[in-house]
């Protein structure tokens, strides 16, 4: 059953990886302009905090649990926000992790986790998505890449991978889909948990050394309100978010 407050402005956004960082962000700008958020990830606990936050401040929140690399996961978690509210207007794939490591150091384990969450984690969420929203013939899809996924550092090579594939398959999408809107935001260094994934030691206290000019996640939240509150005709394919001189 729909909620009877949720109106046209008000837009149902789903947010993967809400427990931290750019998706905790974006649910806190999103749901203080009126949209309602519902949160994704796999520490219920935080999005419960999160969720009870939000509500004291005005907002609207459904905490649910998700493993964004569990196709059956991303489909309850779907199907659950579908029938709170009757309708789903954006998903946003943010979910991700970044161990960078050169690929000489073999960490397998770490390319594989990044290729199921940043990878797979956004094609589960498209997937389960894409036929509401073909049958409401409308729906915005965002998915966070990666100023990685416009270039390659040392280090990055894998993560880099994923994030170019995330822009690929956004572009695909885009070019398949003509009743949605698919946005890819690619934000620079940002402060946010991504970096305790990592598990080689230089390299974690090297990108340690290089927050002091990382972008805040608020500012990724705000791309992201800029995106799905701009109407039809305004061209919103690509946001890259960089560090200014006033971050």
């Amino acid at each position: 059953m729909s909620n009877p407050s949720t109106t046209v402005t008000s837009k149902v956004v789903l947010i993967t990886g809400a427990s931290s960082g750019i998706g905790e962000a974006t649910a806190r700008t999103l749901a203080a302009a009126g949209h309602h958020v519902v949160l994704g990830a796999r520490r219920t606990d935080r999005l419960t905090a999160l969720a009870t936050d939000i509500e004291a401040r005005g907002g609207s929140a459904l905490p649910l649990s998700l493993d964004v690399t569990d196709p059956a996961a991303a489909r309850s978690f779907v199907a659950a926000a579908h029938d709170r509210y009757g309708r789903i207007d954006v998903l946003v794939n943010n979910a991700g992790v970044m161990p960078l490591s050169r690929l000489d150091s073999l960490r397998i384990d770490e390319w594989n986790h990044m290729i199921d969450v940043n990878l797979r984690g956004v094609l589960h969420g498209i997937a389960a998505v894409l036929p509401i929203m073909q049958a409401q013939r409308r729906g915005h899809i965002v998915n966070i890449s990666s100023v990685s996924g416009l270039r390659v550092d040392p280090t990055a090579a894998v993560y880099s991978a994923t994030k170019h594939a995330v822009r690929a398959l956004s572009e695909g999408l885009r070019q398949e889909s003509r009743e949605l809107r698919v946005t890819v935001v690619s934000p620079g260094l940002t402060r946010s948990e991504l970096t305790e994934s990592i598990g080689d030691s230089g390299v974690k206290d090297a990108v340690r050394d290089q927050m002091g000019i990382a972008i805040p996640a608020t500012a990724i939240g705000a791309a992201v309100r800029y995106a799905i509150d701009q109407p039809a005709d305004v061209d919103v394919n690509e946001l890259v978010v960089r560090p200014t001189a006033q971050e």
